[in-house]
């Protein structure tokens, strides 16, 4: 069996290794500046973490898992480019580093270089990963459009943005633990609950990564405390503190919302100070502890010694239990 470490090196060394072509290089320049400027690695090595499950070989999930990695990555840019944002990962984004039409062209290759690593599945299990992966990608897409039209919404109920993470956030990370199942050998019953695992997975590690951005040791989490509440992104507390908070308390945060306060760090505390009156702390916690508590049921569920399982039991723990 593969540890965390092993999985992540294997990761790491076959995007170095992707051959470009090069006849533009600077079309392949920025997905290699991408590429290269880290990340957890969390759906490649999730991929490659099921199929060891099944399998002690793992050489025929690699490119196929680093497809799903280098799609991630594809929307990464673009999402920069929609959201103006100059830093991704302590780095300047592409269109900042080069120009939006640069990363735009840049961004569209890398679809298709993950298409091609998706591609590279083994033939009598291609058309089923190929599948997973093509759901997967055009389910994030529909999740994306669903944050920009809830940036412009004035209510968005919880169970809107929950589904709008779920497509933007956790079905490509089942897609990578499907996909590694299937190369794996698992059957189609422990391949749909590894689904499910990773699905609710996504959705804990993105409900956990909104707390965080409120709650979070910035020394630890990397993140500036309060920097969704700054751009005025509607994060899970703040949609369940719209749901809960009556009279003063909810026309003072649409308020905050709106541009009544000026001073960024003065805005950060008024908010968290409503989100602190609400228990909006406890109330995300336990979410994302009822998320991570249905992954594990479905993960115990697979037809596979719990031994083998030990590893990503491990990562998924380390993943919610993030310091904060």
């Amino acid at each position: 069996m593969y540890n965390h470490s092993e999985l992540k090196e294997v990761v790491d060394k076959a995007l170095t290794n992707l051959s470009y072509n090069k006849e533009a290089s600077r079309l392949t320049d920025p997905v290699k500046y991408v590429l290269s400027i880290g990340g957890k690695r969390l759906r490649p090595v999730l991929s490659l973490m099921t199929c060891n499950l099944f399998s002690d070989k793992i050489d025929e999930a690699v490119l196929p898992a680093i497809g799903l990695e280098i799609f991630h990555n594809f929307t990464l840019v673009h999402d920069d480019i929609m959201d103006n944002a100059p830093v991704r990962r302590s780095f300047p984004t592409v269109h900042a580093k080069w120009d939006a039409n640069q990363a735009i062209l840049s961004g569209d290759v890398m679809a298709f270089v993950a298409n091609d690593c998706v591609l590279q599945a083994p033939p009598d299990k291609l058309l089923k990963v190929f599948r997973v992966y093509n759901k997967a990608a055009i389910e994030v897409c529909v999740g994306q459009q669903l944050d920009i039209d809830y940036e412009k919404a004035s209510i968005v109920t919880q169970d809107e943005y929950l589904r709008m993470i779920e497509l933007k956030t956790a079905v490509l990370i089942a897609a990578a633990v499907k996909t590694g199942a299937i190369i794996g050998g698992g059957d189609d019953r422990d391949s749909e609950l590894l689904y499910e695992f990773g699905r609710n997975l996504g959705l804990a590690f993105q409900v956990q990564d909104d707390l965080l951005d409120v709650w979070g040791d910035t020394r630890v989490f990397g993140k500036t405390q309060g920097g969704d509440i700054v751009a005025n992104k509607k994060t899970y507390p703040f949609v369940k503190a719209m749901e809960t908070a009556a009279g003063r308390q909810a026309k003072q945060l649409q308020a905050l919302y709106s541009g009544s306060e000026s001073d960024p760090d003065t805005k950060v505390r008024k908010v968290i100070e409503l989100y602190e009156q609400l228990n909006l702390r406890e109330i995300t916690e336990t979410l994302a502890y009822d998320y991570i508590n249905k992954a594990f049921g479905f993960l115990q569920k697979v037809s596979v010694d719990e031994a083998r399982k030990k590893e990503m039991t491990n990562l998924a723990i380390s993943l919610i239990g993030r310091d904060h």
